[in-house]
């Protein structure tokens, strides 16, 4: 059985008087791509949000291959977590900010692109790699770790050489082209090794040779890096193409989930999506 990689469970992130995650519970396992769909304002992006530290749940927990990354029980409500070895119990608020979730094995891409377009393809992957750097400010600034600096950037070559980007490497970010921009902000979460790799609608402004040359780098670097994939995705060629379970949210509600063939059935989804994808 596939080891469960992120667990989301009863997630509710209410802003005001607006409900825009509805005690959502999900389930990633090992060396899966799962998508994430549904209209726009459905949730999705605040679902990421909650999973990547950016913002505080109203309630709910998060746990990352076992242990907890992210929980909230404002009204000190404790369940039991199956994962948990040590207590047993959700602790009331779990907090983890984003480094911190990085740096436990979670990178994430987002819908519009967030590169450094002042610095160079280069130096892009570079800052990226100094998420797992062993160096202060102290020994970074006199040159210390000398060492472990050449290794990140041989190690930033080697990923540009590996993902086609190596020729562009002195180029700013901001002149690639858009399909090239999405391939390099894709390399910098790359850059930071992780285990899941989170896509926010990753092939959108792509043209349909895009999306289909998008396709098979998500498949190609699934496999090289061996990641599982989260992604958020409109394009549903895209997504019924490499997906291996659809999660289909409806104003912050999971409305259904399973394979691509058995959500294109479901007729929840047919009349609160699919069937009017065509005209969005």
């Amino acid at each position: 059985m596939r080891e469960n990689v992120l667990h989301m469970e009863n997630i509710t992130m209410q802003f005001g008087g607006v409900i825009a995650v509805n005690n959502l519970s999900i389930d990633v396992y090992e060396g899966e791509i799962v998508a994430l769909i549904g209209p726009n304002g459905a949730g999705k992006t605040t679902a990421f949000n909650c999973i990547t530290g950016v913002y505080e749940p109203t309630n709910g927990c998060v746990s990352f291959y076992g242990e907890t990354i992210v929980s909230n029980h404002p009204q000190g409500k404790m369940k039991k977590l199956y994962t948990d070895q040590n207590s047993g119990l959700y602790p009331k608020v779990v907090s983890l900010t984003p480094d911190r979730i990085t740096k436990r094995g979670i990178a994430r891409t987002f819908q519009n692109i967030r590169l450094f377009k002042k610095l160079t393809v280069f130096e892009n992957v570079l800052v990226a790699k100094h998420m797992r750097a062993k160096q202060n400010v102290f020994s970074a600034t006199f040159r210390i770790n000398y060492r472990e600096e050449r290794r990140m950037r041989e190690e930033t070559l080697a990923l540009l050489e590996e993902q086609g980007l190596l020729k562009l490497k002195d180029e700013l970010a901001s002149s690639l082209p858009y399909g090239l921009q999405r391939r390099l902000e894709i390399s910098r979460a790359l850059a930071t090794e992780p285990k899941l790799l989170m896509l926010d609608e990753p092939a959108a402004g792509m043209n349909p040779q895009e999306t289909q040359e998008l396709a098979e780098f998500i498949i190609q670097i699934k496999e090289k890096y061996d990641l599982t994939v989260l992604m958020i995705e409109h394009h549903m060629d895209l997504v019924m193409k490499i997906s291996d379970r659809i999660y289909v949210l409806d104003f912050g509600k999971l409305i259904a989930h399973g394979t691509p063939a058995e959500v294109q059935k479901n007729q929840r989804v047919i009349d609160a999506y699919l069937g009017v994808a065509e005209d969005a």
